[in-house]
């Protein structure tokens, strides 16, 4: 709770809006986004309490929910106008590099992307590593509400130029009759509403790297518990990293032998949650009880590129943010 002034700290125009406000039920995440006549639009209708499961797994190439919903000035529609900074640490540093105004409500879905590329950091994952392959392998462990907003991940492509990023979502919220096994090729960013904007004539040809490998960002989803499917199909190669967002490991048994299975595996693996306590409780209720103290390579931390957002109704008296705090093994 001495930290809460910390974990509210952004530098957003809209911070005190999405943060005190929330927290205080002055402001609800559907008043925030109707404000920004983004409420029910592209991506963002996932963003409050209104979505419903039975409307929400419908990704397709067809631009359904895909669109940020905002003019090109005010979202990443486009390729960067220079390249990556190696001190890129935080929204403000991102912002900058984006060239986006910090009015823009766009890290709001950006979290996602950019705590996977804060985690690679973290694990010590560098360029170097993949002089050979250029690929970037990674296990994504729990995924729910961004089943939702696919899109947003291909700003994974301009995080990691010249890299192929597969990412293969693992878990029991994947449906199983439309979702469960497809692959999804992202091929453009995520589109913005203006008509004469170039981010729509993008072409696959585009995302090439200078051998001729495709590098756009591509998704594959799987259907059940990781500790069940990773078992079975051995005969795919090990991931760079495994992350596993707002994991919930104290609250969710099945995790005992996911995490069992991880340490087998011996591959950085990054985990978040919603707040410090969350993180406290995972670690003594499963990793301590599994005698693996030593294991934990990466202390508590809180991660620069959680949701500027506060988590609302928490049943917690506590700060909470989604993708909150890190930590790692």
């Amino acid at each position: 709770m001495l930290n809460s002034h910390i974990l509210h700290d952004f530098p957003f125009t809209f911070s005190s809006e999405s943060t005190f406000q929330v927290c205080e039920r002055e402001v609800t995440r559907c008043s925030f986004l109707m404000k920004r006549d983004i409420h029910h639009v592209g991506m963002w209708k996932f963003e409050c309490s209104c979505w419903t499961s039975s409307t929400s797994f419908d990704y397709s190439s067809g631009r359904d929910n895909d669109g940020w919903g905002l003019p090109s000035d005010l979202c990443p529609c486009r390729d960067p106008v220079n390249p990556i900074s190696t001190q890129l640490s935080n929204w403000k540093d991102y912002y900058e590099w984006r060239c986006l105004p910090l009015r823009s409500p766009a890290a709001l879905l950006l979290h996602w992307p950019l705590t996977i590329f804060h985690a690679v950091k973290l694990a010590g994952i560098s360029h170097s590593t993949f002089k050979v392959t250029n690929k970037l392998h990674i296990h994504y462990l729990g995924p729910d509400i961004e089943l939702c907003e696919l899109a947003v991940f291909s700003e994974l492509h301009s995080l990691f130029p010249g890299l192929q990023v597969h990412i293969d979502f693992f878990g029991p919220e994947v449906p199983q009759s439309s979702r469960d096994d497809s692959k999804i090729n992202l091929h453009s960013y995520a589109h913005c509403v203006d008509i004469e904007c170039n981010c729509k004539s993008r072409t696959e040809a585009e995302w090439r790297i200078s051998d001729g490998t495709t590098a756009a960002v591509s998704l594959q989803l799987h259907k059940g518990l990781y500790h069940d499917l990773y078992r079975k199909s051995k005969k795919d190669p090990a991931p760079d990293l495994i992350i596993a967002p707002n994991a919930g490991i104290a609250a969710y048994p099945s995790w005992l032998p996911t995490i069992e299975l991880i340490k087998e595996m011996n591959v950085p693996a990054i985990f978040s949650d919603y707040c410090e306590e969350a993180a406290h409780l995972a670690l003594a209720l499963k990793i301590l009880k599994m005698k693996l103290r030593n294991w934990l390579q990466l202390q508590i931390q809180i991660n620069p590129f959680r949701q500027p957002m506060a988590v609302e109704d928490s049943v917690l008296y506590l700060a909470c943010y989604s993708n909150c705090v890190l930590f790692g093994m």
